[in-house]
């Protein structure tokens, strides 16, 4: 919502690996209060609820401008995420980031079935233009500085088996959550 306009929602199709709007780096938007971005950015959220992701980019939707949705919430894919609010994030940078990377397990809207483990940055500091029009400069760490790590690079054209450092460190979704369920003592 902008001005009190609400604007109609609708969830929308996730473009999966292969599709080649996933390997374009993505374009600047100049006025985020165009009624297109503010659009895109009411059905990223719903798209990124329904499908269960903390987190969506919207080249994942064959959209080629430089905003992603972060939605952190505990969901079935990510049961220990933490609770935020949705965020729209438009033409967003890391500033700076840790030293320390940390390897741990990804999955994608656009890569279903697939978990990788990714090292990423522990902590970043970055900027952001939120979908009032206001630059916004936050520190993230851990699950957050993850996801929002993972969505850039969307906006970049790499998707995160880019960055696994060995095939070894792939496995299909069922076997990860077969593997949790072991290691939490489900089974």
């Amino acid at each position: 919502m902008l001005n009190g306009k609400r604007f109609m929602s609708q969830i929308l199709g996730i473009f999966e690996l292969g599709n080649q709007v996933l390997r374009h780096y993505a374009d600047p938007i100049n006025n985020v209060r165009e009624e297109r971005i503010q659009t895109l950015i009411d059905n990223l959220i719903i798209t990124a609820s329904q499908a269960n992701g903390v987190g969506i980019a919207a080249p994942q939707v064959g959209i080629s401008d430089r905003l992603f949705i972060i939605a952190s919430r505990p969901t079935l894919r990510y049961p220990n995420a933490p609770l935020m609010e949705p965020t729209a994030m438009i033409n967003p940078k890391i500033l700076n980031h840790s030293h320390k990377t940390i390897k741990d397990w990804e999955g994608c809207l656009s890569v279903p079935g697939i978990r990788g483990l990714v090292p990423r940055y522990q902590a970043i500091e970055i900027e952001y233009t939120n979908r009032e029009g206001e630059l916004c400069y936050q520190q993230l760490t851990d699950f957050v500085a993850r996801i929002f790590q993972h969505e850039l690079d969307h906006l970049n054209g790499i998707v995160f088996v880019d960055r696994v450092e060995s095939n070894q460190d792939l496995v299909t979704e069922a076997e990860y959550q077969k593997q949790i369920a072991d290691f939490h003592g489900f089974r």
